[in-house]
């Protein structure tokens, strides 16, 4: 489904990503681990298309990802929640999700999709009058995935769905993910911090370190091996 290859990618002379290779197959889900500053927002950013890349090829579908503009994407099925809860805050949550269907495959599917959310995120339910703004950071980050999730993505990726949220509402996003993931056969790329709930609801694996790919694995051999957890995850396992 996606294939990147060789990919190098930076800010202003200074590189981010070195000769990666990546790839997501139908269904498919994969968390992308690794200590802050090695690349792992960048490699998202690159398959939306916020980030130009220096060399290297993106495929989507046998695609040619890097001719077509971040918009197009979203239309290809391709959907971004970065990091920081980036909600409308001033518009009510019912009206956030509303935006979350304007892709042209969602939007005879906005009833549809907001159910699947309700089961996804129940606390969601009772919110719909509230604005953004007034929701607490647990909740804000219930609806930045929701609002993805209303799109009808055909590759979903989350970026950092725990950062900056107390434990219990962190559990209560990965619990969602993982309701989601269950429910839906939509590919996921997760980018996490908390690898161990990470690799437990993902196939697979991808270690980046400075910018570059130090380990591809099965969730199950990272979780199994204690050397590969120890010389990879560090304290996260």
């Amino acid at each position: 489904m996606l294939e990147i290859s060789d990919l190098s990618a930076g800010y202003d002379g200074i590189p981010a990503l070195r000769s990666v290779d990546f790839r997501v197959g139908p269904r498919e889900h994969v968390a992308i681990l690794g200590p802050n500053g090695a690349g792992k927002t960048t490699l998202l950013k690159a398959i939306s298309g916020t980030v130009v890349p220096d060399s290297g090829s993106i495929r989507f579908d046998k695609r040619d990802l890097l001719a077509q503009a971040p918009h197009k994407r979203v239309e290809a099925g391709i959907v971004h929640v970065p990091q920081g809860r980036m909600i409308f805050a001033s518009m009510t949550v019912a009206d956030n999700l509303r935006l979350g269907s304007h892709r042209a495959a969602a939007q005879n599917r906005h009833d549809e999709r907001r159910e699947l959310v309700f089961e996804i995120f129940p606390a969601l339910a009772d919110m719909l009058g509230r604005d953004g703004g007034a929701l607490s950071g647990g909740q804000q980050q219930m609806l930045a995935v929701a609002r993805g999730v209303m799109a009808c993505p055909r590759l979903l990726m989350l970026d950092e769905p725990s950062m900056g949220l107390a434990p219990r509402a962190a559990d209560d996003i990965f619990e969602g993910v993982t309701r989601l993931m269950q429910s839906e056969t939509t590919a996921m790329v997760v980018v996490e911090q908390r690898a161990h709930q990470a690799l437990e609801v993902c196939d697979r694996a991808y270690v980046l370190e400075s910018g570059e790919v130090s380990l591809e694995a099965t969730s199950r051999e990272l979780l199994a091996d204690e050397r590969l957890a120890a010389a990879y995850l560090g304290s996260e396992l």
